[in-house]
């Protein structure tokens, strides 16, 4: 039987920019509002709705957004809001959470140790199993529900792998509750 596709619905992209000209910290306070604090300074835009993130080294990190299209509007509007040049502008992917549904109740409580291409914990306190996928270089979040959150991705189609690797992996190892 060939397992039907995963809707995969990116949640989140860092994506970081680098401008020619390192932006200053102070200078993002002092202009624009943003607040400091434990070594980055940190300034809200409203549109396109996102977080501005400058590290120490004057790097741009995009926070808040799904499409890497977005992100660098967000970074050439805030380099416009500072009075900066965005040509040269250099970008860099970063990880994302995406978001996906098996369908199918899950015995989350059994997932635990080695399984498939993964070490598996149960965390009683967010009530879901946190599969580290080896294979695809992703952590799962599963709820008993059959929902799924992925961290550390570099793009959907690798989430939709895993996805289809771990549906045959629970499968097999009879993880899916059966409704009657």
């Amino acid at each position: 039987m060939v397992p039907k596709g995963f809707d995969v619905r990116v949640e989140n992209q860092l994506v970081r920019f680098i401008s020619q000209t390192p932006v200053d910290q102070d200078a993002v306070v002092a202009q624009l509002g943003g607040t400091a604090t434990g070594g980055v300074v940190i300034k809200v835009l409203d549109a396109p709705r996102a977080t501005v993130v400058i590290d120490a080294e004057g790097k741009i990190v995009i926070h808040g957004t799904q499409r890497v299209e977005t992100a660098r509007a967000a970074a050439k509007e805030f380099l416009l809001q500072m009075g900066l040049d965005d040509s040269g502008l250099t970008t860099e992917i970063g990880p994302m959470v995406a978001s996906f549904d098996f369908e199918e109740t899950i015995a989350v409580e059994s997932i635990v140790g080695q399984v498939g291409a993964g070490d598996a914990q149960y965390d009683a306190r967010l009530g879901c199993s946190i599969v580290e996928d080896s294979r695809h270089g992703v952590t799962m979040h599963i709820w008993p529900n059959g929902r799924c959150i992925t961290t550390g991705a570099h793009s959907p189609n690798m989430v939709a792998m895993a996805a289809v690797y771990w549906k045959g992996v629970f499968d097999e190892s009879g993880y899916f509750i059966q409704r009657i």
